[in-house]
């Protein structure tokens, strides 16, 4: 007796990209996700934290150096300007030398019958200053400043000293007198003061030329 088989039915197979994969469960994908979510966000935190401590070293050196630069600067101008005193003192001792100088300044006590504008000087009939004050250098003088007015030279002998001053009297009145000084100029500096006083018992303002021993 033969038996026939019939062909066996293939087993059908599906493709591996089709071969399902068991689902997660929703969870564990829940806290995959936050976790995911806390390192994206927590991680720049860190990195910003590192970047701000270290634009704040960084400005502080900044700030140091700045500091060391400023205090330089400021000893620098200091030694520029005790140089410029220096040069000025120089100068002034080469252009009028002791045996020749005459320097003349003005000095105001109270001011309460005269407010001055200005002094002209004249030494043996020639103009060597004429000087017109603001409010500000006036003001100076009422507080006890003393100004030199002029510096020169003057050869030994006998000279004239004539000054005008010019001002406000009492009751806003315009105001002008002179005084008159004769002096000897012997070998060595001579130093005049023009002095503006208050005359109490006259009510007026009283004008001194004298000289300095």
């Amino acid at each position: 007796m033969v038996l026939t088989m019939s062909n066996p039915t293939p087993l059908s197979r599906r493709p591996a990209s089709a071969v399902e994969v068991p689902s997660r469960n929703p969870l564990i994908a829940l806290f995959a996700l936050l976790l995911a979510a806390g390192v994206f966000f927590v991680t720049p935190a860190y990195s910003q934290d590192a970047g701000t401590e270290g634009d704040g070293a960084f400005a502080a050196v900044r700030k140091e150096e700045f500091k060391s630069l400023d205090q330089e600067v400021q000893a620098l101008k200091k030694e520029v300007l005790d140089l410029n005193r220096d040069l000025f003192i120089l100068e002034e001792e080469l252009l009028f030398p002791a045996n020749t100088q005459v320097a003349i300044f003005v000095s105001m006590d109270v001011g309460t019958f005269f407010k001055l504008d200005s002094v002209q000087i004249k030494l043996n009939n020639k103009e060597v200053s004429n000087y017109l004050y603001t409010d500000r250098e006036a003001d100076a003088l009422l507080r006890g400043g003393v100004h030199r007015v002029f510096l020169g030279n003057l050869k030994v002998g006998e000279h004239e000293l004539v000054a005008f001053f010019t001002g406000q009297g009492t009751h806003t009145r315009d105001y002008r007198r002179g005084a008159t000084l004769e002096f000897e100029k012997g070998v060595g500096a001579k130093y005049v003061e023009l002095k503006i006083s208050d005359l109490e018992r006259k009510q007026q303002p009283e004008f001194i030329v004298k000289e300095w021993e």
